[in-house]
C-alpha cells in the first residue's frame, strides 16, 4: 500500500490501508460523539504513528501529486503555505477519508436533526457523498498538507468550497511540538447568538487528530431548546521550528 509514500519510508513502517480501518473502527465513537456535542471538537491521539507523519511530511517536496498551491499571505489568510492533493490520493488518506466518514456522518446527520435541518442528508458511504459532489461540479479534493515556518499563522476561518459541505473535517499534527516547532497552537473560535466569541486551544502531539465543526453546530440551551454556533479555526503564530499538518476534508471542491 501507500505507493505514494514508499520513496521515503518502507513499506512495513507506514500503517496500511487495513491497519487504519482496524484503528478508527476501535475508537470510542459514543465518547468522541458526546464530545462533539459538548464542545464542537473532540480528539484522537495518535490516530497516525510517527513513521506515517515524517513520510507525510516528506510529501510535500513532490510537486507531482499535488493540484495547486497556495502562499497564505497572498490572500490575507496568514503566512505560511499549504498543497492541495489531487487525485488519487495518497493511500493513507483516502483511507482516513473514507473510513472515518461513516462516524462522521451519523454524528453530522444526529446535528442535522437537532437543528431542524431536514433538506439535508448523509450518505452512509463517503464514495456516494463525493458522488453527490461531482454531480454538483465539484471536482477538486480537498485533502491538504500544511507548512509553517517561524512567525506564521493561520487566520481563523472555514473550508467551505462549494454547496455540498460535509459539516466535520479533520486536522492530524505532522509535527512534534516542542521538538520541531514551539507556538502553533490549534485554536478555535465558537460564535454564539448574542455572545462574543469563545476561544477554545486544543492541545494536540505527533500524530494527535483533532475533529471539530466546518461552520455550525447545535447547543442546547438552559431550557432545553437547541440553537447554532458559528465555529471558526486557525493557528497561532509559531514561534520557532516548523509545523506540518494535514488536513482531511470530506467534501470536494469546485
Amino acid at each position: 500500500m501507500f505507493e505514494l509514500i514508499n520513496d521515503t519510508a518502507s513499506e512495513s513502517s507506514v500503517t496500511s490501508a487495513k491497519e487504519i480501518v482496524q484503528r478508527v473502527e476501535t475508537l470510542d465513537w459514543n465518547h468522541i460523539s458526546q464530545h462533539l456535542d459538548s464542545h464542537g471538537n473532540a480528539t484522537i491521539e495518535n490516530l497516525i504513528s510517527s513513521n506515517d507523519c515524517d513520510a507525510l511530511v516528506n510529501l510535500y517536496s513532490e510537486d507531482g501529486i499535488f493540484r495547486s498551491q497556495v502562499v497564505m499571505e497572498h490572500h490575507g489568510f496568514g503566512q505560511g503555505e499549504y498543497k492541495y492533493f489531487s487525485y488519487p490520493l495518497p493511500d493513507i488518506i483516502a483511507s482516513l477519508r473514507t473510513t472515518l466518514y461513516p462516524h462522521l456522518a451519523l454524528i453530522a446527520n444526529h446535528w442535522n436533526e437537532m437543528m431542524n435541518i431536514t433538506d439535508v442528508s448523509y450518505p452512509e458511504k463517503h464514495a456516494d457523498f463525493i458522488a453527490r459532489c461531482h454531480d454538483a461540479g465539484q471536482l477538486k479534493p480537498t485533502p491538504l498538507l500544511l507548512r509553517y515556518g517561524k512567525d506564521d499563522y493561520n487566520c481563523l476561518h472555514q473550508d467551505i468550497y462549494g454547496q455540498h459541505i460535509f459539516p466535520l473535517q479533520v486536522t492530524i499534527i505532522l509535527s512534534e511540538p516542542q521538538r520541531d516547532f514551539i507556538g502553533g497552537e490549534f485554536v478555535l473560535a465558537e460564535q454564539r447568538p448574542r455572545m462574543q466569541s469563545r476561544p477554545e486551544v486544543v492541545p494536540l502531539q505527533q500524530g494527535d487528530a483533532v475533529i471539530f465543526a466546518v461552520h455550525d453546530r447545535p447547543v442546547k440551551g438552559t431550557r432545553g431548546n437547541v440553537y447554532r454556533v458559528n465555529l471558526r479555526h486557525g493557528v497561532s503564530r509559531i514561534r520557532s521550528g516548523h509545523r506540518y499538518t494535514l488536513g482531511v476534508i470530506f467534501h470536494d471542491a469546485k
